[in-house]
Parts: structure tokens; sequence; C-alpha cells
């Protein structure tokens, strides 16, 4: 296996954890400056009020997109099994 071979292998990998992630971190990126903003208007300063909702949003994110992020796990798990064969010679 070549050094070619292995630093395609890592930036393949971190760009699907980047895929894979982006929308969990998006949505809870967005729910938490929403409830920044509503935090700042109504000067309330509770800090359960900024971790709950995050939370939950990451959960809705995992049921809408985890299909989609099973999907695409599984077709790069098989790519990678697939051409061991290329890797190893």
């Amino acid at each position: 296996m070549s050094g070619d071979t292995v630093i395609n292998l890592s930036q393949n990998a971190l760009m699907m954890v980047l895929l894979i992630s982006a929308p969990m971190l998006g949505l809870g990126l967005i729910v938490g400056l929403l409830v920044s903003i509503f935090q700042a208007t109504t000067s309330i300063q509770e800090q359960t009020l900024a971790f709950i909702p995050k939370i939950i949003a990451v959960f809705v994110a995992v049921l809408i997109f985890g299909p989609w992020m099973l999907t695409m796990l599984v077709d790069y798990i098989a790519r990678i099994f697939i051409n061991i064969p290329h890797y190893i010679g």
C-alpha cells in the first residue's frame, strides 16, 4: 500500500465523517442560534433552555436523515471491502 493510497483513504474517510455529521451539526447550530436570540430578546438566562432544544433537534435530525446516513455508510464500507485487493497489491 503506497502513501498516496493511505492519504486518499484518509481523505475519503474524513469527507464521509463530515457528510454524515453535517445534518445533525447544522440543525443543532440553527436551533442553538434561535434559542440564543430568544434568550437575548427576553433576558432569560436559563442554561437548560439552550441545551434541551439542541438535543431534541439532533434527535430529530437523526430520525429524518438516518436512512440517508446509513445508506452512505454502507456504500462507503462496501467500496472499501471491494477495493481491498487493490489496496494490498
